[in-house]
């Protein structure tokens, strides 16, 4: 199996191997956050018309070190996971378990695979044997398109991979792109909705 550590100064799982902390703007710089903004908007529409129930998960962290370079700011310099974090959102929809992990990628060539950790595929293979709908949602920014991978497919390259990322390529043939309008700029459900909803639906998790 593809094994990947991530490697930071700046935020540490308890067992002692150090990551990077996506939600510290002092290491991350923000990196993300557009997608992710998309995605609580699309939620909040889907929460309002009481279509589903999708919330992005909180991050556990105890805080180490504060820096405070002005009195109106502070800067948190140092922390630690209380918890390895499994994936972004998860919630309800239809009566089924959704839970998925969302990432953006600035190349135009290739996803990285340092990009997921082994406990989040793990946790995605949980999901999917409990019954539930698990996926990954890929934002290529250069090209402005923003993927939906079944978690199986993913989990399936990531358990065979003898690379350290994923051709564009092998998204077009093994992705499916999701539509966006101005109040859901990230309409992944119309996938969920083709794939385990509608007539004639399969997909590669056997559902």
């Amino acid at each position: 199996m593809y094994n990947i550590s991530g490697e930071s100064t700046m935020v540490n799982y308890p067992n002692g191997k150090k990551s990077t902390w996506a939600h510290s703007t002092a290491s991350a710089g923000g990196r993300g956050m557009a997608l992710e903004k998309d995605i609580n908007k699309s939620n909040d529409s889907y929460l309002s018309q009481d279509i589903a129930v999708i919330h992005k998960k909180p991050t556990p962290v105890t805080i180490v070190k504060v820096d405070y370079p002005n009195r109106a700011a502070a800067k948190i310099t140092e922390a630690y996971f209380k918890i390895p974090s499994t994936t972004d959102y998860n919630g309800i929809y239809k009566g089924r378990y959704i839970d998925f992990e969302a990432k953006e990628c600035a190349s135009r060539t290739s996803f990285p695979l340092k990009s997921i950790h082994l406990h989040q595929i793990k946790h995605l293979d949980s999901v999917i044997r409990h019954g539930g709908i698990a996926f990954v949602i890929v934002r290529f920014v250069e090209y402005d398109e923003t993927w939906y991978v079944e978690a199986s497919r993913m989990i399936e390259f990531y358990s065979t991979a003898s690379r350290h990322s994923i051709p564009y390529d092998w998204f077009r043939k093994n992705g499916i792109l999701i539509p966006a309008s101005y109040i859901r700029p990230v309409d992944y459900l119309k996938i969920v909705d083709r794939l385990y909803f509608s007539k004639g639906g399969t997909t590669s998790d056997g559902s």
